[in-house]
């Protein structure tokens, strides 16, 4: 671990300072999910990131209609080269289109689409070969109650997902989860809040779920920690624009306005920096 030697209070108040932070907006009720989970769960999340030096898995992609949202991929970006950076092996793991249109700049495991089926199959197999120490899910659709993928809107999926489920329940090492919505891999941690929402429930569950009002500032919660025990300002590294200008150039597509555009979940990119900013002032580094 970091050789920082903060009081327990510090970290405490840091901690609580992230979490509520991720859900200040709450856009889709994840304040409401926050009070289901255990206070600490970004530091805890992210201590085990910090420790590990071997294979990190990335699942991400939520598509909309024949492409993927701007959503999961920004974050897993981020991710990707913090933990590049750190000195851990990271490798996203989706399906097409994102997994093609990437490739040739990030190292990706593709997942095929469409059938479920073979998601058990694949992931066994994926672990088996990959042998990761830590798995990490961030917005991915989750498989609910009634076996299938669903959006926002209720709409069934399925047909156009990779099946990540399993890479996470399959997993023989620490997973995390992050979602925005409660149809994303992990919420099945907190099935019982997710009842007060109007959503088609994720039943899968994971070691670790983050909640945030946009899938991709967790990843920022996360980094924030991973700088603060760095003692390296990793944030300033992180320009969300022009990840946004990456992916929007390959076909994204903001997941509420389904328009190819440089936005998370309807919000222009500058709300993203704000939490960036917002961070770096809670863990000492602004400048």
């Amino acid at each position: 671990m970091s050789n920082r030697q903060d009081s327990p209070e510090t970290i405490a108040r840091i901690s609580q300072q992230i979490e509520d932070l991720m859900v200040a907006r709450d856009l889709r009720g994840m304040k409401h999910l926050q009070k289901a989970l255990k206070p600490g769960y970004y530091q805890r999340a992210a201590e085990k990131i910090f420790n590990c030096r071997g294979t990190i898995l990335i699942g991400t992609g939520f598509p909309v209609d024949d492409t993927f949202e701007t959503d999961g991929p920004v974050g897993a970006i981020a991710m990707y080269d913090t933990f590049k950076h750190l000195g851990a092996r990271p490798i996203i793991v989706c399906g097409n289109p994102l997994a093609s249109v990437i490739n040739d700049d990030y190292e990706v495991y593709e997942i095929s689409v469409g059938d479920l089926s073979k998601g058990k199959q694949e992931a066994v197999e994926a672990l088996a070969k990959l042998k990761p120490e830590l798995v990490i899910s961030i917005e991915r659709p989750g498989l609910s109650a009634g076996g299938f993928y669903a959006n926002m809107r209720g709409e069934n999926i399925s047909k156009r997902c990779a099946c990540f489920d399993y890479f996470i329940t399959e997993a023989e090492c620490p997973t995390i989860a992050i979602g925005d919505g409660g149809n994303e891999i992990g919420m099945g941690n907190v099935l019982e809040a997710l009842q007060a929402l109007s959503i088609t429930a994720s039943v899968t569950t994971c070691d670790e779920l983050l909640v945030a009002d946009v899938s991709n500032w967790a990843a920022h919660g996360l980094i924030a920690w991973l700088s603060y025990w760095s003692e390296e300002d990793l944030l300033s590294k992180v320009d969300t624009l022009e990840i946004l200008k990456y992916i929007s150039a390959r076909g994204s597509v903001d997941g509420v306005t389904r328009l190819n555009t440089l936005t998370e979940d309807s919000l222009e990119s500058g709300a993203g920096q704000q939490v960036i900013d917002e961070l770096r002032r809670i863990i000492g580094i602004e400048h």
